[in-house]
Protein backbone atom coordinates (compact mmCIF):
# COMPACT_ATOMS: atom_id res chain seq x y z
CA UNK A 1 0.00 0.00 0.00
CA UNK A 2 1.53 2.99 -1.08
CA UNK A 3 2.22 6.22 1.67
CA UNK A 4 -1.00 8.14 0.50
CA UNK A 5 -3.27 5.28 0.73
CA UNK A 6 -1.98 4.12 4.08
CA UNK A 7 -2.37 7.86 5.25
CA UNK A 8 -5.76 7.87 3.72
CA UNK A 9 -6.86 4.71 6.11
CA UNK A 10 -5.37 5.89 9.01
CA UNK A 11 -6.97 9.63 8.78
CA UNK A 12 -11.06 7.85 7.78
CA UNK A 13 -10.89 5.05 10.08
CA UNK A 14 -9.39 7.32 13.37
CA UNK A 15 -12.62 9.69 13.20
CA UNK A 16 -14.69 9.44 16.34
CA UNK A 17 -18.79 8.82 16.18
CA UNK A 18 -21.69 8.59 18.56
CA UNK A 19 -23.39 5.99 19.43
CA UNK A 20 -26.61 7.58 21.98
CA UNK A 21 -24.76 9.10 24.57
CA UNK A 22 -21.01 6.98 23.44
CA UNK A 23 -18.41 8.86 22.12
CA UNK A 24 -15.83 6.10 19.97
CA UNK A 25 -12.60 7.33 19.48
CA UNK A 26 -12.09 5.24 16.15
CA UNK A 27 -14.47 3.78 13.47
CA UNK A 28 -12.36 0.02 14.47
CA UNK A 29 -14.91 -1.94 16.52
CA UNK A 30 -13.77 -5.70 17.79
CA UNK A 31 -16.38 -8.37 16.41
CA UNK A 32 -17.94 -10.59 19.17
CA UNK A 33 -15.98 -14.34 19.12
CA UNK A 34 -16.95 -17.19 20.84
CA UNK A 35 -13.97 -18.32 22.80
CA UNK A 36 -15.24 -21.20 25.66
CA UNK A 37 -12.35 -20.08 27.88
CA UNK A 38 -14.67 -19.21 30.95
CA UNK A 39 -15.29 -22.29 33.55
CA UNK A 40 -17.88 -21.95 35.42
CA UNK A 41 -19.21 -18.92 32.92
CA UNK A 42 -16.71 -16.35 34.97
CA UNK A 43 -14.28 -14.11 32.82
CA UNK A 44 -10.93 -14.69 34.32
CA UNK A 45 -7.41 -12.85 34.24
CA UNK A 46 -6.66 -14.04 30.42
CA UNK A 47 -10.18 -12.41 29.32
CA UNK A 48 -8.75 -9.74 31.28
CA UNK A 49 -6.39 -9.35 28.73
CA UNK A 50 -7.31 -10.38 26.06
CA UNK A 51 -9.81 -7.74 25.80
CA UNK A 52 -7.81 -5.18 27.01
CA UNK A 53 -4.46 -5.60 24.62
CA UNK A 54 -6.69 -5.17 21.66
CA UNK A 55 -8.18 -1.50 23.51
CA UNK A 56 -4.61 -0.76 24.06
CA UNK A 57 -3.74 -1.88 20.74
CA UNK A 58 -6.48 1.21 19.68
CA UNK A 59 -9.96 -0.92 18.87
CA UNK A 60 -12.87 1.83 19.30
CA UNK A 61 -15.19 -0.14 21.00
CA UNK A 62 -14.82 -3.89 21.52
CA UNK A 63 -17.86 -6.26 21.71
CA UNK A 64 -17.68 -9.12 23.85
CA UNK A 65 -17.91 -12.51 22.56
CA UNK A 66 -21.86 -13.98 23.54
CA UNK A 67 -22.67 -13.86 26.96
CA UNK A 68 -25.46 -15.91 28.39
CA UNK A 69 -28.40 -13.80 29.94
CA UNK A 70 -29.98 -15.36 32.91
CA UNK A 71 -32.30 -17.83 31.63
CA UNK A 72 -32.01 -21.79 31.71
CA UNK A 73 -32.13 -22.30 28.56
CA UNK A 74 -30.19 -19.33 27.35
CA UNK A 75 -27.24 -21.36 26.87
CA UNK A 76 -25.02 -24.55 26.78
CA UNK A 77 -21.17 -24.27 27.45
CA UNK A 78 -20.19 -24.23 31.22
CA UNK A 79 -17.08 -22.68 29.51
CA UNK A 80 -19.19 -19.66 27.93
CA UNK A 81 -19.47 -16.47 30.00
CA UNK A 82 -22.64 -15.24 31.66
CA UNK A 83 -23.31 -11.98 32.41
CA UNK A 84 -26.01 -12.89 35.35
CA UNK A 85 -24.47 -13.89 39.01
CA UNK A 86 -22.28 -12.22 41.42
CA UNK A 87 -18.93 -14.32 40.59
CA UNK A 88 -19.72 -13.73 36.69
CA UNK A 89 -20.44 -9.78 36.97
CA UNK A 90 -17.15 -9.28 39.23
CA UNK A 91 -15.19 -10.96 36.28
CA UNK A 92 -16.99 -8.68 34.24
CA UNK A 93 -16.42 -5.96 36.41
CA UNK A 94 -12.79 -6.05 35.78
CA UNK A 95 -12.77 -6.63 32.06
CA UNK A 96 -14.70 -3.20 31.86
CA UNK A 97 -12.33 -1.67 33.95
CA UNK A 98 -9.13 -2.86 31.86
CA UNK A 99 -10.65 -1.53 29.32
CA UNK A 100 -11.14 1.29 30.08
CA UNK A 101 -7.77 1.97 31.62
CA UNK A 102 -6.02 0.95 28.16
CA UNK A 103 -8.55 3.89 26.71
CA UNK A 104 -11.26 1.57 24.56
CA UNK A 105 -15.18 1.29 25.20
CA UNK A 106 -16.90 -1.99 25.74
CA UNK A 107 -20.44 -3.49 25.66
CA UNK A 108 -21.31 -7.08 26.00
CA UNK A 109 -22.73 -9.26 23.49
CA UNK A 110 -26.36 -10.35 25.44
CA UNK A 111 -27.17 -13.93 24.31
CA UNK A 112 -29.82 -16.74 24.34
CA UNK A 113 -29.11 -19.40 21.80
CA UNK A 114 -32.42 -20.52 21.52
CA UNK A 115 -32.85 -24.28 19.87
CA UNK A 116 -28.81 -24.08 18.69
CA UNK A 117 -26.95 -26.89 20.11
CA UNK A 118 -23.52 -28.27 19.79
CA UNK A 119 -22.90 -32.13 19.40
CA UNK A 120 -21.17 -33.91 22.24
CA UNK A 121 -22.17 -30.91 24.20
CA UNK A 122 -24.10 -31.62 27.33
CA UNK A 123 -26.04 -28.48 28.36
CA UNK A 124 -25.02 -27.38 31.49
CA UNK A 125 -28.27 -26.64 32.82
CA UNK A 126 -31.29 -28.78 33.28
CA UNK A 127 -33.17 -26.94 30.66
CA UNK A 128 -34.77 -27.59 27.31
CA UNK A 129 -34.13 -26.08 24.19
CA UNK A 130 -36.33 -23.55 23.26
CA UNK A 131 -37.64 -21.74 20.27
CA UNK A 132 -40.56 -19.74 18.34
CA UNK A 133 -41.58 -23.64 17.22
CA UNK A 134 -38.47 -25.90 18.37
CA UNK A 135 -37.16 -26.20 14.89
CA UNK A 136 -33.65 -25.53 14.49
CA UNK A 137 -33.40 -24.61 10.95
CA UNK A 138 -36.36 -24.33 7.99
CA UNK A 139 -38.04 -28.48 6.82
CA UNK A 140 -36.48 -29.68 10.28
CA UNK A 141 -38.40 -31.72 13.47
CA UNK A 142 -39.52 -30.77 16.01
CA UNK A 143 -36.78 -31.61 18.63
CA UNK A 144 -37.69 -28.64 21.29
CA UNK A 145 -40.48 -26.56 23.14
CA UNK A 146 -42.68 -23.83 21.39
CA UNK A 147 -42.10 -21.27 23.69
CA UNK A 148 -44.99 -20.10 25.88
CA UNK A 149 -46.00 -17.09 26.72
CA UNK A 150 -44.44 -17.06 30.24
CA UNK A 151 -41.24 -18.11 28.40
CA UNK A 152 -41.29 -15.09 26.65
CA UNK A 153 -41.76 -12.78 29.23
CA UNK A 154 -39.18 -14.73 31.20
CA UNK A 155 -36.78 -14.48 28.54
CA UNK A 156 -37.38 -10.68 28.05
CA UNK A 157 -37.08 -9.85 31.65
CA UNK A 158 -33.61 -12.01 31.67
CA UNK A 159 -32.27 -9.32 29.10
CA UNK A 160 -33.61 -6.63 30.53
CA UNK A 161 -31.52 -7.53 33.99
CA UNK A 162 -28.12 -7.82 31.93
CA UNK A 163 -28.61 -4.60 30.06
CA UNK A 164 -29.34 -3.45 33.71
CA UNK A 165 -26.22 -4.76 34.81
CA UNK A 166 -24.08 -3.96 31.86
CA UNK A 167 -24.63 -0.46 33.15
CA UNK A 168 -24.52 -1.02 36.47
CA UNK A 169 -21.11 -2.62 36.75
CA UNK A 170 -19.37 0.21 34.01
CA UNK A 171 -19.70 -0.85 30.48
CA UNK A 172 -20.24 1.82 28.19
CA UNK A 173 -23.53 0.06 26.32
CA UNK A 174 -24.91 -3.35 25.56
CA UNK A 175 -25.53 -5.78 22.00
CA UNK A 176 -28.53 -7.73 21.55
CA UNK A 177 -27.34 -10.68 19.55
CA UNK A 178 -29.93 -10.72 16.97
CA UNK A 179 -28.25 -13.00 14.03
CA UNK A 180 -26.63 -16.14 12.94
CA UNK A 181 -29.92 -18.22 13.85
CA UNK A 182 -30.28 -18.11 18.16
CA UNK A 183 -33.23 -17.16 19.85
CA UNK A 184 -34.15 -13.35 18.37
CA UNK A 185 -33.10 -14.83 14.81
CA UNK A 186 -35.12 -17.41 14.72
CA UNK A 187 -38.43 -15.66 15.82
CA UNK A 188 -36.82 -13.29 12.96
CA UNK A 189 -36.74 -15.90 10.59
CA UNK A 190 -40.00 -17.32 8.87
CA UNK A 191 -38.13 -21.40 8.40
CA UNK A 192 -37.78 -21.30 12.21
CA UNK A 193 -40.85 -19.47 13.18
CA UNK A 194 -44.02 -21.02 12.16
CA UNK A 195 -46.20 -19.59 15.33
CA UNK A 196 -50.00 -18.56 14.17
CA UNK A 197 -50.35 -16.22 17.51
CA UNK A 198 -48.50 -12.40 17.59
CA UNK A 199 -45.34 -13.48 17.13
CA UNK A 200 -45.67 -15.46 14.36
CA UNK A 201 -46.47 -14.55 10.35
CA UNK A 202 -45.83 -11.17 8.38
CA UNK A 203 -42.08 -10.11 8.95
CA UNK A 204 -43.65 -7.30 11.21
CA UNK A 205 -45.47 -9.99 13.79
CA UNK A 206 -41.73 -12.03 13.55
CA UNK A 207 -40.44 -8.87 14.68
CA UNK A 208 -42.46 -8.16 18.13
CA UNK A 209 -40.18 -10.75 20.34
CA UNK A 210 -37.09 -8.99 19.59
CA UNK A 211 -39.22 -5.59 19.42
CA UNK A 212 -39.68 -6.52 23.13
CA UNK A 213 -36.46 -7.39 24.55
CA UNK A 214 -35.40 -3.97 22.82
CA UNK A 215 -38.07 -2.15 24.59
CA UNK A 216 -37.69 -3.91 27.78
CA UNK A 217 -33.77 -3.38 27.85
CA UNK A 218 -34.35 0.65 26.41
CA UNK A 219 -36.45 1.13 29.80
CA UNK A 220 -34.16 -1.10 31.79
CA UNK A 221 -31.11 1.59 31.05
CA UNK A 222 -30.77 5.42 30.93
CA UNK A 223 -31.89 7.15 28.16
CA UNK A 224 -28.75 7.72 26.65
CA UNK A 225 -27.22 4.42 27.52
CA UNK A 226 -26.20 2.72 23.58
CA UNK A 227 -28.52 0.09 22.48
CA UNK A 228 -26.96 -2.11 19.38
CA UNK A 229 -28.71 -4.73 17.90
CA UNK A 230 -26.92 -7.29 15.68
CA UNK A 231 -28.68 -9.01 12.90
CA UNK A 232 -27.90 -11.47 9.68
CA UNK A 233 -29.61 -12.80 6.74
CA UNK A 234 -27.45 -15.84 7.00
CA UNK A 235 -27.67 -18.19 9.61
CA UNK A 236 -25.08 -21.13 10.93
CA UNK A 237 -27.67 -23.41 10.01
CA UNK A 238 -28.12 -22.00 6.53
CA UNK A 239 -25.78 -20.06 4.96
CA UNK A 240 -27.99 -19.36 2.19
CA UNK A 241 -31.52 -18.02 4.28
CA UNK A 242 -32.44 -14.56 4.09
CA UNK A 243 -35.04 -12.68 6.44
CA UNK A 244 -35.62 -10.22 3.62
CA UNK A 245 -36.02 -10.56 -0.19
CA UNK A 246 -36.44 -6.82 -0.72
CA UNK A 247 -35.47 -3.49 0.75
CA UNK A 248 -39.47 -3.52 1.53
CA UNK A 249 -39.14 -6.46 3.61
CA UNK A 250 -36.33 -5.52 5.61
CA UNK A 251 -37.98 -2.05 6.44
CA UNK A 252 -40.78 -4.05 8.38
CA UNK A 253 -38.83 -6.01 10.17
CA UNK A 254 -36.27 -3.11 10.93
CA UNK A 255 -38.71 -0.16 11.96
CA UNK A 256 -40.49 -1.83 15.29
CA UNK A 257 -36.91 -2.45 16.11
CA UNK A 258 -35.59 1.58 15.47
CA UNK A 259 -39.13 2.54 17.45
CA UNK A 260 -38.48 0.39 20.25
CA UNK A 261 -35.28 1.64 21.11
CA UNK A 262 -32.22 0.65 18.79
CA UNK A 263 -29.62 3.07 18.54
CA UNK A 264 -26.88 1.36 16.36
CA UNK A 265 -27.41 -1.26 14.09
CA UNK A 266 -24.50 -4.48 13.34
CA UNK A 267 -25.31 -6.02 10.37
CA UNK A 268 -23.77 -9.25 9.96
CA UNK A 269 -22.19 -10.52 6.24
CA UNK A 270 -19.93 -12.85 5.22
CA UNK A 271 -18.68 -10.70 2.91
CA UNK A 272 -18.99 -7.02 3.70
CA UNK A 273 -18.15 -5.69 -0.24
CA UNK A 274 -21.28 -8.08 -1.49
CA UNK A 275 -24.77 -6.02 -2.42
CA UNK A 276 -27.43 -7.01 -0.19
CA UNK A 277 -30.31 -6.24 -3.07
CA UNK A 278 -30.29 -6.30 -6.71
CA UNK A 279 -30.36 -2.68 -8.02
CA UNK A 280 -27.97 -1.10 -5.49
CA UNK A 281 -24.24 -1.30 -4.42
CA UNK A 282 -25.71 -1.03 -0.73
CA UNK A 283 -24.36 -3.53 1.17
CA UNK A 284 -26.74 -4.59 4.23
CA UNK A 285 -25.27 -2.44 6.60
CA UNK A 286 -25.72 0.40 4.48
CA UNK A 287 -29.55 -0.68 3.57
CA UNK A 288 -29.76 -0.87 7.13
CA UNK A 289 -28.96 2.98 7.80
CA UNK A 290 -30.72 4.37 4.44
CA UNK A 291 -33.94 2.43 6.07
CA UNK A 292 -33.73 3.26 9.97
CA UNK A 293 -31.40 6.67 9.87
CA UNK A 294 -29.28 4.75 12.55
CA UNK A 295 -25.69 4.21 12.93
CA UNK A 296 -24.59 1.34 11.50
CA UNK A 297 -21.37 -1.30 12.03
CA UNK A 298 -20.58 -3.27 8.86
CA UNK A 299 -18.68 -6.81 9.54
CA UNK A 300 -18.04 -9.18 7.15
CA UNK A 301 -14.09 -10.46 5.91
CA UNK A 302 -12.56 -6.79 6.82
CA UNK A 303 -9.12 -7.39 5.73
CA UNK A 304 -9.04 -10.64 4.67
CA UNK A 305 -9.37 -11.55 0.81
CA UNK A 306 -10.60 -14.47 0.67
CA UNK A 307 -13.51 -17.16 1.04
CA UNK A 308 -15.03 -16.78 4.60
CA UNK A 309 -15.28 -20.48 4.83
CA UNK A 310 -11.86 -21.12 3.62
CA UNK A 311 -10.43 -18.69 5.91
CA UNK A 312 -12.26 -20.27 8.94
CA UNK A 313 -11.65 -24.03 8.25
CA UNK A 314 -7.79 -23.11 8.29
CA UNK A 315 -7.14 -23.02 4.44
CA UNK A 316 -6.01 -18.85 5.28
CA UNK A 317 -6.84 -15.82 3.56
CA UNK A 318 -3.94 -13.09 2.30
CA UNK A 319 -4.41 -9.61 3.41
CA UNK A 320 -6.56 -7.33 1.43
CA UNK A 321 -6.37 -3.46 0.36
CA UNK A 322 -9.30 -1.15 2.22
CA UNK A 323 -10.07 0.93 -0.14
CA UNK A 324 -13.66 -0.08 -1.11
CA UNK A 325 -14.35 0.02 2.89
CA UNK A 326 -12.90 3.20 2.98
CA UNK A 327 -15.28 4.41 -0.19
CA UNK A 328 -17.70 3.52 1.53
CA UNK A 329 -17.21 4.66 5.04
CA UNK A 330 -16.46 8.64 3.09
CA UNK A 331 -19.53 8.11 1.38
CA UNK A 332 -21.35 7.27 5.08
CA UNK A 333 -22.87 4.07 3.33
CA UNK A 334 -22.16 2.92 7.28
CA UNK A 335 -20.45 4.31 10.84
CA UNK A 336 -18.46 1.79 12.23
CA UNK A 337 -16.38 -1.17 10.58
CA UNK A 338 -16.15 -4.71 12.53
CA UNK A 339 -13.29 -7.14 12.58
CA UNK A 340 -13.37 -10.32 13.44
CA UNK A 341 -10.18 -12.68 12.58
CA UNK A 342 -7.53 -10.33 11.12
CA UNK A 343 -7.78 -8.73 14.70
CA UNK A 344 -7.78 -12.47 16.00
CA UNK A 345 -4.53 -12.89 14.07
CA UNK A 346 -2.90 -9.73 15.25
CA UNK A 347 -4.02 -8.14 18.51
CA UNK A 348 -2.13 -4.84 16.89
CA UNK A 349 -4.21 -5.01 14.07
CA UNK A 350 -5.67 -1.52 14.81
CA UNK A 351 -2.68 0.24 15.86
CA UNK A 352 -0.80 -0.85 12.45
CA UNK A 353 -3.90 0.42 10.54
CA UNK A 354 -4.19 3.39 12.13
CA UNK A 355 -0.48 3.87 12.20
CA UNK A 356 -0.48 3.14 8.74
CA UNK A 357 1.48 0.75 8.75
CA UNK A 358 0.39 -1.93 6.38
CA UNK A 359 3.41 -3.20 5.39
CA UNK A 360 3.57 -5.00 8.71
CA UNK A 361 -0.03 -7.01 8.44
CA UNK A 362 0.58 -10.59 8.43
CA UNK A 363 -1.89 -13.20 6.17
CA UNK A 364 -4.52 -14.72 8.12
CA UNK A 365 -3.73 -18.39 9.92
CA UNK A 366 -6.10 -19.89 11.07
CA UNK A 367 -3.95 -21.29 13.53
CA UNK A 368 -5.29 -18.12 15.58
CA UNK A 369 -8.23 -19.85 16.62
CA UNK A 370 -6.05 -22.03 18.90
CA UNK A 371 -4.73 -20.00 21.05
CA UNK A 372 -7.07 -16.84 21.35
CA UNK A 373 -4.48 -14.97 22.82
Amino acid sequence: MSDTAASRAAEILSRPVSLNGLTVPNRIVMAPMTRMFSPGGIPGEDVIGYYARRAAAGVGLIVTEGTYVGHDSAGQSDRVPRFHGAEQLEGWTKVADAVHAAGGTIVPQLWHIGMVRNAGEPPFADAPAVGPSGLTSAGADVTGKAMTQQDLDDVVEAFAESAAAAERIGFDGVELHGAHGYLIDQFLWEGTNRRTDAYGGDPVARAKFAAEIVAAVRAAVSPDFPVIFRYSQWKQQAYDARLAETPEELDAILTPLAAAGVDAFHASTRRYWLPEFDGSDLNLAGWTKKLTGRPTITVGSVGLDGDFIKAFQGEGAPVAGLDNLLDRLERDEFDLVAVGRALLQDPEWAAKVLDGRFEELAPYDASALRSLS
